[in-house]
């Protein structure tokens, strides 16, 4: 800035010259000077050259102050009450005219009357300032950081201000940290990868930064054009009465998305498990409208649908089996995870390929500073998690893997079948992070997993997961930039026995799956956000290959034909907040799918039902040529209005369309389950979810309350025929039904984060009806009429509780209920050929006893020494506390002629475990 001054200093102006012995004495200087928006040390400068005055302050929190002003013939306290005035800044000045400048309160100058007697306080931050050891502020927040090319005057208008915020120990990017001013209130929270974008107005503004568990922060900027500022948190040591998560406190009431819950991994770690482990799709499972149709069972129904219709994606891959061990373990390494969120309704424009939800799983980048390593021992599994920089702040890694040695306790048990069984998995993780320069950078993922498990001396299940990812992210400016992703996701599992060597067999099934999208992001204003893609799946499923296993097995052949289409999309979502009361996010998807050859495909008579009798013609095609074609409109909408800062209503809706789906005669996932792309007979499955919610909090957004409602129907929903054959099917269409369906409830949750005691109630009352009508009798289920789908269970409660004892010291405890799913019991038996032979009831008409279940567990820390080998926890739990008996399901076997009834419970006794944890 320009300083136009005219300075001149009349020393000693009336009783200097005039009377020499009055020039002696403490004097006050006047001076005269014009200065005109010049910066503090520059005035500073000014007055110590014609003055005895001498200046002690901080340059970096001075650096905001301006200086306009006209003295004419002023003292410098004079000066100085103009300059403070109706700012945030204070000064004192000593007996030797030393100026202390200092913020929001005043330095004293001298020691307190009777300092030196017994019990008189003497001002402990005085006397911390006097002796120089005053507590000092994070550095970069006393600095005043010029965003954009200076200019003088700032011009009119608003600039974008963006960059990443990381955490400032391990250099990671992190995920929804809340990035906003005060005057005018916007802000903003950062992306998967750290990322914010913000636009304001120029000028000088407090830039203030909240995360989960990371101090709280602020900047102090001059935007002047558009520019960047990457930001870095430090981890909080949280008192033990002041447990706040304050970047979140009230995203529930002021955000838009609904139907999302975000699980951070300090939760997942503190709610007890089977096997002792963190399990994170048990937490996820104690979220309202998320249901499992009994123990130890991974899939997830939520909100009335099947468990194929959620999209699980771990960096963007596609899990198919999330489960090790039949559904004993979860996929995910929790010690690789950074962020989990799940969408129930009003799910993004970005997010396809799904009917009921989307479970977003991201990894950690891996430390960027120094190298570091976490693992864990327990009963059965064993994990190791390593982290560290390639190259220091640009390329950094993080690899885990976990293993089971579980055969040691099959031995203990006492039936001689499971005692002859093996099981063993292993999971292996790999993330690369690395910043080629500002504007790109490079992530690749890789996951494999292995199971195997043998029952007794028989059949023997092995299956596998494969994942890969590679992604670039390019920031154009300020206000755009992409995401390019390329992709592979396989799964395949072999059933084999040996056994009987006559009948010895090996069966295999496999899906890959390539894609590739491109996701861009653009913001043009801080109340306008758009993203916008286009993506391509290829899928290429193997549906069975059965053959004989050894050189004496007498087994035939049998192979059903691979199958393969192609899943595109392209949408555009566009988030708008038209006022700060009135939030809306419009969107809309288009996906278009094509089944390809070489199939043949079985044409059936009209008129009849679809059944092998029937067929008429066989259709042959060619590699790749087009079999059948889908497309249509996805549509999505929602939009919040706030009542209050406390308070308020959301609404969304949105349509899906799912293009694959999974047969299965289980109510679960399972390892002989086979994936089903959509064909000239299989539609695909459509969905249309209207939901509202009220959201309120409580007690300064400490407590969390909602409310929400949905109406979902469905369309070309899966169901099977009584008796359906659905393995080495080379005609599943007659075995299959499409379903019209229904589902409808209500969510209530009640949330505590803060103080001692935390955690959440939730309860859930859901339905999900299905009806198959034809107008063929024969082919309609229950005469037509809805009935419950194998996983409606109306009425679900949950309570997840953490008591903080001391900083050691922590109990959880976890209780749930849920009505008994659906089940067809037989009614009567008749004798027929000497065999006795049952007549059952309509469909899901009956149902299992109920669920209940409660949990314990003890979270003890190591001390906190900093400087000590590794930092220890130890993890004390007992599962299923009361040793309740819960029904997985019920069947019947004919015995000898008989008809007997039995109840499956996979738990049916208290499971201590006990896991030590390190950190290194």
């Amino acid at each position: 800035m320009p300083l136009l001054y005219r300075i001149s200093a009349l020393l000693l102006l009336v009783s200097g010259l005039a009377n020499p012995t009055a020039a002696q004495d403490k004097t006050e200087p006047l001076l005269n000077g014009e200065f005109t928006n010049e910066r503090f040390s520059s005035f500073v400068r000014t007055v110590e050259a014609n003055t005895p005055y001498r200046f002690f302050f901080n340059p970096g929190e001075v650096d905001s102050l301006r200086v306009t002003l006209r003295a004419d013939r002023q003292t410098v306290p004079a000066m100085l009450r103009q300059i403070f005035a109706n700012t945030s800044f204070a000064y004192a000045i000593d007996s030797r005219r030393r100026v202390y400048v200092t913020l929001d309160a005043p330095i004293r100058t001298e020691l307190p009357i009777g300092f030196f007697q017994r019990g008189v306080d003497a001002g402990t931050d005085s006397l911390l300032a006097l002796t120089g050891n005053r507590r000092k502020q994070v550095e970069p927040e006393d600095k005043l950081y010029d965003i954009g090319r200076p200019t003088s005057p700032i011009r009119p208008g608003r600039a974008t201000i963006a960059g990443h915020v990381r955490n400032v120990a391990s250099g990671e990017p992190i995920i929804g940290a809340a990035v906003y001013i005060d005057n005018p209130r916007i802000g903003t929270t950062t992306d998967q990868f750290g990322y914010y974008s913000m636009t304001l107005p120029r000028g000088r503004h407090d830039l203030k930064i909240r995360s989960i568990g990371l101090k709280d922060t602020r900047r102090r900027i001059v935007l002047y054009n558009d520019g960047k500022l990457d930001l870095e948190l430090e981890d909080d040591v949280i008192p033990l009465k002041e447990v706040v998560i304050s970047a979140e406190k009230d995203v529930n009431v002021a955000g838009l998305q609904m139907g999302q819950q975000r699980v951070d991994i300090r939760t997942i770690r503190q709610i007890p498990s089977a096997m002792g482990e963190a399990d994170l799709l048990r937490v996820v499972m104690t979220l309202p409208g998320v249901k499992t149709v009994g123990e130890s069972a991974t899939g997830l129904n939520v909100r009335g649908g099947a468990t194929d219709q959620n999209l699980i994606l771990y960096n963007d891959a596609i899990i198919y089996n999330p489960s090790h061990l039949f559904g004993f373990f979860s996929a995910f390494n929790p010690d690789m995870i950074k962020s989990v969120e799940l969408y129930k309704s009003g799910i993004p424009a970005r997010y396809g390929g799904r009917l009921s939800s989307v479970l977003e799983v991201l990894t950690r980048d891996g430390n960027k500073k120094k190298f570091a390593g976490s693992g864990g021992i327990g009963l059965l599994t064993g994990r190791l998690t390593l982290e560290g920089p390639i190259i220091k702040d640009k390329t950094s890694f993080i690899i885990g893997g976990r293993s089971t040695y579980s055969n040691w306790l099959l031995k203990q048990l006492r039936n001689p079948t499971f005692r002859n069984s093996r099981a063993s998995f292993y999971d292996l993780n790999l993330h690369v992070t690395h910043d080629i320069n500002e504007s790109n950078t490079l992530y690749l993922t890789g996951y494999l997993s292995q199971d195997r498990f043998r029952l007794g001396s028989d059949t023997t299940f092995n299956y596998q997961n494969r994942n890969a990812t590679l992604k670039w992210k390019h920031i154009f400016n300020n206000k755009l930039y992409s995401v390019f992703t390329g992709g592979y996701s396989g799964y395949q599992y072999t059933v084999s026995s040996e056994a009987n060597p006559v009948n010895a067999y090996q069966l295999n099934f496999a899906i890959h799956q390539s894609s590739l999208k491109a996701d861009f992001s653009y913001f043009p204003t801080s109340q306008h956000t758009v993203d916008f893609g286009i993506s391509t799946t290829h899928y290429r499923l193997l549906p069975g290959n059965f053959q004989p296993l050894g050189t004496k097995s007498l087994i035939l052949s049998d192979v059903v034909p691979a199958e393969q289409g192609l899943e595109s999309a392209v949408y555009i979502g566009d988030k708008f907040d038209i006022s700060p009361r009135l939030a809306i996010n419009v969107g809309l998807r288009y996906s278009l799918y094509n089944h390809l050859g070489p199939k043949a495909v079985y044409t059936y008579a009209p008129g009849l039902p679809i059944r092998v009798a029937n067929i008429t013609d066989t259709l042959t095609y060619g590699r790749n040529q087009n079999i059948s074609t889908y497309h249509g409109p996805e549509y999505r909408f929602s939009a919040r209005y706030a009542l209050s800062s406390e308070t308020s209503v959301k609404v969304s809706f949105n349509r899906m369309r799912q293009y694959i789906q999974m047969l299965s005669n289980t109510t679960a996932i399972s390892p002989t389950d086979i994936w089903k792309l959509s064909d000239s007979h299989l539609k695909p499955q459509v969905g249309d979810q209207f939901s509202v919610g009220v959201y309120r909090n409580f007690k300064n957004n400490t407590i969390e309350t909602s409310v929400e409602g949905y109406y979902k129907t469905l369309q070309n929903q899966l169901d099977f025929r009584s008796g359906a054959n659905l393995i080495l099917n080379h005609h599943i269409e007659t075995d299959v039904v499409q379903a019209e369906g229904v589902a409808y409830g209500v969510e209530l949750l009640v949330k505590k984060l803060t103080g001692k005691l935390n955690g959440w109630v939730s309860y859930t009352y859901a339905r999900t009806l299905l009806r198959v009508q034809n107008p063929i009798a024969s082919e309609s289920i229950n005469q037509g009429q809805f009935y419950p789908s194998n996983f409606d269970k109306p009425h679900d409660f949950t309570l997840i509780s953490n008591y903080k004892l001391s900083r050691r010291f922590s109990l959880s405890f976890n209780f749930t209920y849920s009505t008994g799913r659906p089940i067809t019991l037989p009614l009567a038996k008749y004798t027929l050929g000497n065999a006795q032979r049952l007549v059952y009831s309509e469909r899901n008409q009956y149902r299992i006893p109920d669920y209940y279940r409660a949990d314990f567990a003890m979270n003890i820390e190591g001390n906190h020494k900093i400087r000590k080998l590794a930092h220890s926890s130890w993890t004390l739990a007992v599962y299923n506390l009361t040793g309740r008996r819960n029904a997985y399901s019920v069947y019947f076997k004919s015995e000898n002629g008989v008809i007997r009834g039995y109840q499956l419970s996979i738990f049916g006794q208290p499971i201590p475990s006990v896991t030590y944890n390190f950190k290194f």
